[in-house]
């Protein structure tokens, strides 16, 4: 390998078998099925200031899809909207999986080369630019990152040694081999993959893909070690990094620390967080939704961080989760929308196509007040009106049909019919793109600007940075509404739901002097300005919500 230089292609020649593309790729130019290129991390300048990253509960996420984000859909394309998106008040973007999959189109979760940045991306000096250019906005990147499988065209690693094995399956086939004979190298190779995107790309966090579906009985298991190198090599470089579980088991040990049995990572994800606002504003109950209805998850979502905490789960028949009121709130992650939550409906519909403006601006209001660590999807925060569909690129007809079927069945628990849009399909591809130029008109700019101001008062009101506010909460079931109470020191903040579908009265605290801060139902904002506060009571009209604010200095 001394005599290839920067920019050569290479092959490795296996034992009676095909030659093989190296397993640790850093370019792959031709694709899944191509050959290694070969490049020089050295070869770029890095020009980031004095970035050294963000605390986790400074992360306010923005999650994108290279492809469809904008019409070039590569990684340097994204830089001219990170100006856009500092404006509006994010702090750090979250790109969806990058490595190497097959074709041009697809959510990247069918990566087969870990270590090569998609080509038709951009390849590796394409993601440096973005994170050089991200950086320098003041915006920090976490990169969604799938170890619990590979994708199925263009897996080749199994000719490299027993990276898998058939005592664990996966929703996607066979699962790593991190237990067995021969598996301290295959968890070396997940393990070096992690340092790799924080050395070499100078990402800034790593969100675990369903990391409850990665099966370890090590004694350590692979989690914890993983979040421990990831932090070690942080120190070693002066920088901030986070590893984020994207997991519906509700187990807060994710988060625990070591000590107490925990793996050490820094936040996880709650996903009953979206499904309890989800059902309240859409009134769909199907699939998993059954465990939810009315507004008492929703408060306890805001109060105790999961609604099955050890419940009994109606959707899968039986209990789940276990509780983690106990932990501080900047280890959870919450949203109202996701790729997952969007694309994987059968026609990929937005809130935007399910709930009428009042709602989407409700919505924004409970996220962006929570005490927890907002993600918003693109095009959340104007409205986005396209669709988000589940879209591949494969070459083998066979594997084609066979993720045309799967995805006929996953939605059947859900009752949705009708036609659903081909995967394989590019018009499914180009019917995702963002359009960008509706942020710019009515009433998508109105919602924009809530959102801006939403997180304006998040970025400079203590008592909304997460982990710092002591909270309250109280609802009225029957009423529909929800109250959260945060104060930390002498700034105190009440957000007030009204999620009924008729004007509410609600009393607040009369011994504070509440000064109305913020109201969903501005006419900046798109609404009917009706919200009042007059004598102890908060006035709101339906699918509405307001921000009171008493004792700031």
């Amino acid at each position: 390998m001394a005599d290839v230089a920067p920019g050569g292609d290479y092959w490795y020649r296996m034992n009676g078998k095909a030659d093989r593309a190296d397993p640790v790729s850093r370019w792959r130019p031709e694709g899944v099925h191509g050959p290694s290129r070969v490049t020089d991390p050295g070869d770029f300048d890095w020009d980031e200031g004095d970035w050294v990253g963000l605390a986790v509960r400074d992360l306010i996420i923005y999650e994108l899809h290279v492809g469809s984000f904008t019409e070039a859909g590569t990684f340097e394309a994204i830089i001219p909207r990170l100006e856009l998106l500092r404006e509006l008040g994010i702090t750090a973007i979250e790109l969806m999986p990058v490595a190497e999959f097959p074709g041009r189109r697809n959510w990247g979760y069918d990566g087969v080369s870990l270590y090569a940045p998609q080509s038709s991306y951009g390849g590796p000096t394409g993601l440096r630019r973005l994170v050089n250019a991200a950086h320098r906005a003041g915006l920090a990147v976490v990169l969604d990152v799938v170890y619990n499988h590979l994708g199925p065209e263009g897996n080749y690693l199994r000719d490299f040694g027993p990276y898998f094995t058939d005592r664990y399956r996966t929703l996607w086939g066979e699962g790593w081999n991190l237990d067995g004979p021969e598996s301290d190298e295959v968890r070396r190779y997940i393990l070096d993959n992690a340092l790799y995107w924080m050395t070499e790309f100078r990402i800034d966090g790593l969100r675990l893909d369903a990391a409850d579906t990665i099966v370890d009985q090590s004694a350590l298991h692979l989690l914890e070690e993983l979040g421990e190198v990831v932090h070690r090599q942080a120190d070693r470089l002066g920088r901030r990094v986070h590893v984020i579980a994207e997991t519906a088991a509700n187990d807060p040990r994710y988060v625990r620390n070591p000590g107490v049995g925990g793996f050490g990572l820094d936040a996880q994800w709650s996903d009953d967080f979206h499904h309890a606002v989800h059902v309240a504003l859409t009134g769909e109950h199907e699939g998993y939704y059954a465990d939810f209805g009315g507004i008492a998850p929703i408060a306890k979502a805001l109060a105790e961080r999961f609604v099955n905490d050890g419940r009994y789960s109606l959707s899968r028949r039986r209990r789940h989760g276990r509780p983690a009121a106990d932990l501080p709130a900047d280890r959870f992650v919450v949203c109202v929308q996701n790729h997952d939550q969007v694309g994987n409906r059968a026609r990929g519909e937005r809130l935007s196509a399910l709930v009428p403006p009042g709602a989407l601006r409700l919505a924004a209001a409970i996220l962006l007040l929570s005490p927890y660590i907002p993600l918003l999807f693109m095009g959340e925060e104007y409205g986005e009106t396209h669709p988000f569909l589940y879209f591949v690129s494969h070459s083998d007809p066979a594997l084609v049909e066979a993720v045309r079927d799967g995805r006929r069945h996953e939605f059947a628990a859900f009752g949705w019919t009708g036609e659903v849009p081909d995967p394989q399909a590019e018009p499914t591809f180009e019917r995702s793109r963002l359009d960008w130029d509706a942020a710019q008109r009515a009433p998508h700019a109105q919602l924009r600007a809530l959102y801006r101001d939403l997180l304006e008062v998040r970025r400079t009101v203590p008592a909304l940075k997460p982990g710092v506010a002591a909270v309250g909460v109280s609802f009225d079931e029957a009423a529909g509404w929800v109250r959260l109470a945060l104060s930390a020191g002498r700034d105190h903040l009440l957000g007030v739901f009204n999620f009924s579908r008729e004007r509410r009265q609600i009393a607040v605290e009369p011994s504070r002097d509440w000064k109305l801060a913020l109201s969903t139902d501005a006419v900046a904002y798109g609404g009917g300005g009706r919200a009042e506060l007059i004598l102890g009571e908060v006035v709101l009209p339906p699918l509405s919500a307001v921000l009171l604010r008493a004792g700031a200095a």
